[in-house]
């Protein structure tokens, strides 16, 4: 990014955030009345722990297969949150760490909250019996260390559209995930997995609130950084998931076929969020743009009716990948 194009980013990232404190206050809960990983596992200290641990591990025994590999994948990624935090600090606008009162508050704050998930999902699945701990915890590890490229660069525009997209796409990930384990007789699991997806539906409402900032002062350039994020395509974390002794990114369509075989997260469900997304940031309305951002506008206003008939063509292959994380 030129440098003239930086100073005007930089210029609107300090526009948007210039009430941080309403902003955090907005979109994140007090830690001090925030729920914690231990309200929800048993406790160590207490007598009756076995007992509990045992009654876990029966109401995991059934789970299907497809379920404990989507949510061995959706733990791994929650726990990669160190990358996550690390890309976000250098973002233009974000990485002004001087200032007290910068982004970096929110980014830190964000954090603390999704730090949670990781640590209750990765707890319960310790308890559950039904993981290989030590794979689960190499392919976590790989994730943090190979790192990957989201194409958003330091832009904080094309940061924000990723960020509510694959808010609202984990949202859906961990409300399926919750629906299907009170189906399948797990409701201490329904709970689990219903607390993460509320967080992470507070945690789209604040990103896309702030798309919705910037295009009220920067539309064009903001539609431009849409139309070019949804020409590549929304690439979520999992994508680069692997195992032991496979390549950067071999073990998403795996898990990725399992997601789809349930319902947990699918085509159809990619493209309903970007309709979502089109209508809360009024794309169709939005005015003041300049030639080529109307030309992106066009793009994406008919993207969604073009990804179905996509959908329509798509087959999931049925059961067959064994994932070394699975006991």
């Amino acid at each position: 990014m030129d440098t003239a194009l930086s100073a005007v980013r930089l210029e609107v990232m300090q526009h948007v955030g210039k009430d941080l404190d309403g902003l955090i206050a907005d979109y994140l809960k007090p830690i001090d009345e925030n729920w914690q990983p231990s309200d929800f596992l048993p406790d160590s200290a207490d007598e009756n722990f076995m007992g509990e641990v045992k009654l876990l591990q029966e109401s995991c025994r059934d789970l299907p297969y497809d379920y404990i590999a989507v949510l061995i994948g959706d733990t791994i990624t929650e726990e990669a949150l160190p990358t996550y935090e690390s890309w976000l600090s250098a973002v233009i606008g974000v990485d002004q760490v001087s200032e007290p009162n910068g982004w970096m508050r929110w980014v830190r704050a964000w954090t603390a909250e999704e730090n949670r998930h990781g640590d209750l999902l990765n707890r319960y699945l310790y308890l559950s019996g039904r993981v290989n701990m030590r794979a689960m915890e190499v392919s976590t590890q790989y994730l943090i260390a190979d790192g990957f490229d989201i194409g958003t660069d330091r832009d904080p525009y094309r940061n924000f559209i990723y960020t509510s997209f694959q808010e609202l796409a984990t949202n859906v990930s961990h409300r399926r995930t919750a629906s299907l384990a009170k189906k399948f007789g797990n409701p201490h699991l329904s709970k689990i997995c219903g607390v993460i997806a509320a967080d992470e539906m507070r945690h789209a409402k604040a990103y896309k609130a702030f798309v919705s900032r910037i295009l009220a002062v920067d539309p064009s350039e903001m539609m431009i950084a849409l139309e070019d994020m949804m020409r590549k395509k929304i690439v979520m974390p999992a994508h680069f998931l692997r195992e032991t002794g496979m390549k950067m990114g071999s073990t998403f369509s795996h898990f990725s076929d399992a997601a789809q075989r349930l319902g947990v997260y699918t085509t159809i469900d990619y493209i309903e969020i970007l309709e979502s997304l089109l209508a809360e940031w009024e794309i169709g309305a939005v005015k003041g743009l300049n030639e080529q951002a109307e030309k992106g506008r066009d793009y994406l206003m008919a993207l969604p009716t073009r990804l179905r008939r996509i959908a329509d063509r798509t087959r999931v292959p049925e059961l067959s990948y064994e994932f070394s994380w699975i006991k």
